[in-house]
């Protein structure tokens, strides 16, 4: 064997070169990789195992506007795809994806609490109808349990959304034709939301932003929206960390196109 020091210094310097380039290719594969969609995928299914938003995969692929996926398309990754995320069920995603949201329809995400500690869709509903006399039952689009009633992080899907109609959550009928209402099942005057609603909050609410073509700052607690005063949702709704963990998950307008 010829030692490499034997080795002309122009080939040597040409082989560190080759080497260097191989390795930067292999870093730069890590850092924005591609993935070809398969049967039973969906975009949030995809972020979720790449450890991502939704909203940033579907901005670095040019699908704010159109989210569907189709087998066989291939998209890019962005730099920086980590640990996984939680991910909506799918019964959840399929009522966001199938409900006919026309452009412009929505233009706030409306976060409350029931203000008790134990409830239901079905119960909800029933109290709207009967109490408050809502001929479209259930105020809210949205329920999330805490474990009394429903299961700690289940997601309640109302007819206000399968169905496009207007929210009874707040009180503005004007506001009410433009805000989805999000109900947390609980009382935050006494205590915060538990962690699986909160993680199961902020992924209903990206999965909505996307599909709404709304930006974070189109997410509201009733507090801050409703035109008279309120508590809602509480005072230990951790409203400040949520809202920013929101704009720092939010993609570049400007993001670009693979």
């Amino acid at each position: 064997m010829i030692p490499s020091t034997w080795i002309p210094w122009r080939a040597r310097a040409i082989a560190w070169l080759l080497a260097w380039m191989i390795t930067a290719t292999v870093f730069t594969a890590v850092a924005e990789q591609n993935y070809t969609v398969r049967r039973g995928d969906t975009l949030y299914g995809i972020a979720r195992k790449h450890g991502i938003t939704a909203a940033r995969l579907a901005a670095r692929n040019g699908l704010s506007k159109n989210y569907y996926v189709r087998i066989g398309q291939r998209l890019v990754i962005p730099e920086g795809a980590g640990e996984a995320s939680p991910e909506l069920p799918f019964f959840v995603q399929r009522a966001i994806d199938r409900a006919e949201v026309k452009a412009g329809r929505w233009k706030y995400i409306v976060i409350h609490h029931s203000g008790v500690d134990t409830g239901t869709v079905e119960g909800m509903d029933r109290y709207h109808r009967e109490e408050r006399h809502m001929d479209n039952g259930l105020a809210y689009h949205f329920v999330i349990g805490n474990g009394h009633g429903m299961a700690d992080g289940e997601i309640g899907v109302g007819s206000r959304w399968t169905r496009q109609l207007d929210g009874g959550h707040v009180t503005s009928a004007s506001q009410n034709k433009v805000c989805l209402g999000i109900c947390l099942v609980g009382n935050f005057d006494r205590h915060e939301p538990t962690p699986k609603q909160l993680a199961q909050l902020k992924v209903l609410v990206q999965a909505l932003l996307l599909r709404c073509a709304l930006s974070a700052s189109a997410v509201k607690t009733h507090q801050q929206i409703n035109v008279l005063f309120t508590r809602c949702p509480g005072q230990h709704f951790p409203t400040k960390r949520f809202l920013a963990s929101l704009e720092s998950a939010e993609p570049r307008r400007t993001a670009s196109k693979p």
